[in-house]
């Protein structure tokens, strides 16, 4: 894993965000049936309305992150890791940049979903303190939603 934290994406960014995205996700297109929703994302129009993170290596981009603040949480958007880069810790430091997101917001509570078929993702998230709370049928997508409560800031 390299030193390198997570920074503010950059229009810039945009054509290496979407190619990390349907690098991570082109491998769930056979098990849903049709491409996940990150894969149809308008990343460049998230800089304006959403917190867009990337994570880069010497190698380039291996990873991103969108979260929006909601009425009352932080919503994980989209978390990708380049298929390469996965298992060196990369996700748990974007999960920790959401943690961060939410705090500055004021918010103790962070929710996201993933697609039922991700089932790498079932396992993820509640090593890292999510606590799955409900499943359902959301833009014609079996989805599994998850919450982590976090601890008020001092």
């Amino acid at each position: 894993m390299t030193d390198s934290s997570p920074r503010r994406a950059t229009a810039a960014d945009v054509a290496a965000i979407e190619d990390l995205i349907d690098q991570a996700f082109g491998k769930y297109v056979a098990r849903i049936g049709r491409r996940p929703a990150p894969m149809d994302a308008d990343y460049a129009g998230m800089l304006d309305t959403a917190n867009v993170w990337v994570l880069s290596s010497p190698a380039g981009l291996v990873g991103a992150l969108v979260t929006h603040a909601r009425d009352d949480h932080l919503l994980v958007e989209t978390i990708a890791v380049a298929p390469g880069a996965q298992g060196r810790g990369y996700g748990p430091m974007l999960l920790e940049r959401a943690e961060q997101d939410a705090h500055e917001a004021g918010f103790t509570q962070i929710r996201l979903c993933t697609n039922a078929a991700m089932t790498e993702n079932l396992r993820f998230y509640p090593r890292h303190g999510y606590v799955e709370t409900r499943r359902a049928q959301q833009d014609g997508f079996d989805r599994v939603f998850f919450t982590k409560a976090l601890p008020p800031r001092v």
